[in-house]
């Protein structure tokens, strides 16, 4: 009887072992472990992405910049098998074959793969867009490429390639990550408002004039702004803010700028000066600060402070705890989301529209003829400790956020959308039903993409 254990012990161990191999070699990427002794270091990159007075913004010409430029933030994670890159840039979005290019360039600097690349925008709207399969589409249709335009675009890759690589040789060690997290009060709120007949009757845009549709109720919001700092022993060297909302006070004004996130940014990195702040936007599809928000220029100001006083609070409630590489995972998922029918008739109304219909529309159509070429987007989850990174694409609804989290109560976990920008909005299943701007032509996927979203977030934060 002991020998039959044994014997069915041997068997079950060397059948887990081969499939274990067998998963390495097929896919190395998500196993990819640090060996004993490994330190775990990181690097922080930091360039300036304000495009020059003249050049497009993704809606109008810009006529001037800021007091704040727009900035490309990022860091890189080395120790821990291949390195792993997260980047972050103050732009409205970047696209298809815009993004894929962005990915291999910061790669390519970190002596990594653009599989192991993270790359997010804030979504500002006085911003550039990039997208370089449109770029190419438009000219070949021989339209104006306006804010697809990619020469500076071009540019920024290249300051990224420069100071990615030029970053590798600061590297620090890390010894420590501090998780914390606090509520913001009176800034996000939910845009889509729902009649008794279930259908959407009223939209409360960024800045809402109409003080009966600011006053309906704030609505389903994460009210939490989460802070994932790193730590050299007791200094800190890079902190991670997370927060869901359309980041606009008011925009079209041609003169690039942060807007709210931005100065929230600048206020917390000039309370903790030697680490680089970077700051994510979460899945705020469905969410603006409209509620709180009439489109008043000083409001911007007041938005800004509210934001960094939670971050502020959220930094005060860190708790550090002690980390090595062999803490640190990489997960991707690709994903096949579904396009909408309706997409194929887009190229012919690009002739047609206004070019603010072209800037919210041209990368959809590249990305539904990438679809048909079998092109997929990879969703992403760094975890390290207890912490829980997950990268989704688009302009995703709330819901996803919140339901991420749920799947792990034990995890502390944060959500960075605006990946590849290409399929716009990706609204839950029932969103599509009711209505709406955002599930309507501002949205390239249908109701089905809720289970392919949400079984790849599964995956990410599986045990």
């Amino acid at each position: 009887m002991m020998k039959f254990i044994n014997t069915s012990s041997e068997r079950l161990i060397k059948g887990a072992c081969c499939l274990l191999l067998l998963a390495v070699i097929c896919c190395p990427r998500a196993y990819a472990y640090a060996a004993p002794g490994d330190t775990l270091k990181i690097s922080s990159f930091d360039v300036d992405a304000t495009p020059p007075v003249g050049s497009w913004l993704v809606y109008d010409k810009m006529i001037n910049s800021w007091d704040q430029s727009l900035r490309a933030k990022g860091i890189v994670l080395t120790g821990a098998g291949d390195p792993v890159v997260l980047c972050v840039i103050d732009w409205i979005g970047i696209a298809n074959e815009g993004y894929d290019e962005f990915c291999k360039a910061l790669a390519e600097a970190a002596g990594t793969t653009p599989d192991r690349v993270a790359l997010h925008a804030l979504h500002q709207h006085d911003a550039p867009v990039c997208d370089f399969g449109a770029e190419q589409w438009l000219k070949k249709e021989g339209m104006d490429p306006l804010g697809f335009e990619g020469t500076f675009a071009r540019e920024v890759i290249r300051r990224l390639r420069v100071a990615v690589s030029g970053s590798l040789k600061n590297a620090k060690p890390v010894t420590h990550i501090g998780l914390g997290q606090a509520e913001v009060h009176n800034v996000a709120s939910n845009r889509r408002i729902v009649g008794e007949n279930g259908k959407v009757i009223a939209s409360r845009t960024s800045a809402t004039k109409s003080a009966e549709v600011r006053e309906k109720p704030e609505g389903l919001i994460d009210p939490v702004v989460s802070l994932i700092s790193f730590w050299n022993n007791d200094k800190p060297v890079a902190v991670l803010s997370y927060y869901a909302t359309h980041p606009q006070s008011y925009y079209r004004t041609g003169v690039a700028n942060p807007d709210i996130p931005g100065v929230a940014r600048f206020f917390r990195q000039l309370a903790v000066p030697d680490a680089l702040h970077l700051h994510f936007n979460g899945a705020g599809g469905n969410i603006t600060v409209g509620k709180y928000n009439d489109g008043s220029h000083e409001n911007r100001l007041l938005l800004a402070e509210r934001l960094a006083d939670g971050m502020q609070r959220a930094w005060k409630q860190t708790n550090k705890e002690k980390i090595t590489a062999a803490d640190v995972t990489w997960r991707t998922t690709p994903v096949a989301l579904p396009p909408k029918a309706s997409l194929n008739g887009l190229g012919e109304l690009l002739h047609k529209e206004t070019s603010v219909f072209v800037a919210n529309n041209a990368s959809k159509l590249v990305w539904l003829e990438r679809t048909k070429k079998g092109k997929k987007i990879s969703l992403s989850c760094l975890g390290i400790g207890k912490a829980r990174m997950v990268h989704l694409p688009g302009e995703c609804f709330i819901e996803y956020q919140l339901a991420a989290k749920a799947m792990r109560p034990d995890l502390f976990v944060t959500v960075a959308a605006y990946g590849d920008y290409a399929p716009g909005y990706i609204g839950t299943a029932a969103a599509y039903d009711e209505g709406g701007y955002e599930t309507g032509q501002a949205s390239a996927v249908t109701a089905d993409a809720e289970k392919v979203l949400l079984g790849a977030m599964r995956k990410l934060l599986a045990r």
